[in-house]
């Protein structure tokens, strides 16, 4: 197996910096991945790891051979791409084993490696179907397999399951996060959803605008968000931010005041809130920090998002399933004070009390 290694590495298209000054380690059987909205950089990365982009300036490593120059075929990595790219003439059993036809692998061989990979991927009856023959899960699954029959050092795949249903993609994250256990593969996986990152990946690494804004377990960056992109990205619902500022420890703007919010004064600061760190309360309670209209009320079955606003902003919270609150119904709202974030608007870094 093998590390990947990237020391300052910067990619132009022109004028345009993709990538800029880009500096990571992704260790020995580790599953990273690379998460950002569109255009952060975040596929360019990888594929300048498979060789389909050159860097402009900087290092690229596998183990410890430099592969700026080294064809993408002698690279040994194998990427999985957001669509299947499956041929559509030859059968299941020929596109898993197409790269060992490539590689002259003998009969015997070629035959017993597919059976193996099909049985892992729960494709071992379907080898005689084509590509037509299936669903987008079963396609998902034979590029998966035709990816890892030839074991290479590097799993690079590219949003993978972004064409799948909600409920395939469930059923996918649950496969692919066993394969890579069962495997040992380093794997570079880029998605543009949080989701996937947050159960899938060992690290996360959150890009912006060619950069790395924060690497880290997905717990640490769900918990400890050090930027105000960083808390904006990550979490389902997102993070409530609130703009105002903060004097004497009290953070304030119009109709919400809420101590506790540290001894430095922010002029223009953003007061950052998970939903489930929200209580909504009576109106009537005198230790809210803030009474407002219910905006919407959503069930999801463990618990009721409610929707609160405030000015032009929203804000959500996670009530108890059986919550029975109606729409424009005022509520009183308690932010816990021992869990809430605080960024400076100008440098969009957290501001630590």
């Amino acid at each position: 197996m093998a590390s990947v290694r990237f020391e300052n590495v910067t990619k132009k298209f022109g004028d345009f910096v993709a990538v800029a000054n880009f500096n990571l380690e992704i260790k020995d059987k580790e599953f990273l991945v690379l998460l950002g909205p569109s255009g952060c950089g975040k596929t360019t990365t990888m594929r300048m790891v498979a060789g389909l982009e050159e860097p402009t300036s900087g290092d690229i490593y596998i183990d410890a051979d430099r592969i700026n120059d080294v064809l993408p075929k002698y690279r040994d990595v194998a990427m999985v791409f957001q669509s299947y790219a499956l041929y559509p003439h030859l059968t299941v059993e020929d596109n898993i084993g197409y790269p060992l036809k490539i590689r002259k692998v003998p009969p015997d061989e070629y035959k017993r490696r597919i059976v193996e990979v099909a049985r892992r991927v729960e494709l071992d009856t379907m080898l005689k179907r084509l590509p037509k023959e299936l669903s987008g899960g079963q396609r998902q699954r034979v590029a998966l397999a035709r990816a890892i029959v030839r074991t290479p050092r590097v799993f690079l795949m590219d949003e993978p399951l972004s064409n799948l249903d909600a409920k395939l993609r469930t059923q996918m994250r649950a496969e692919l996060k066993h394969l890579q256990h069962e495997l040992q593969v380093t794997t570079i996986y880029v998605t543009h959803d949080q989701i996937e990152a947050m159960t899938l990946a060992h690290r996360v690494a959150v890009m912006n605008r060619g950069v790395i804004e924060q690497l880290g377990t997905p717990r640490e960056i769900y918990s400890d968000p050090r930027t105000l992109f960083v808390a904006g990205f990550i979490g389902s619902p997102a993070m409530n931010l609130v703009s105002g500022e903060v004097r004497g420890g009290v953070f304030a703007r119009a109709g919400l005041r809420v101590g506790g919010a540290g001894r430095f004064d922010v002029r223009r600061a953003v007061l950052g809130a998970r939903p489930e760190d929200i209580q909504v309360t009576s109106a009537e309670d005198p230790d809210v920090n803030l009474v407002a209209p219910i905006y919407s009320v959503e069930l999801t079955g463990e618990n009721t998002l409610v929707s609160l606003q405030l000015g032009g902003e929203l804000i959500t919270l996670r009530a108890d399933k059986n919550f029975a609150g109606q729409i424009d119904q005022p509520v009183g709202v308690k932010i816990a004070t021992d869990r809430m974030f605080l960024f400076d608007a100008e440098t969009e870094r957290r501001v630590y009390f």
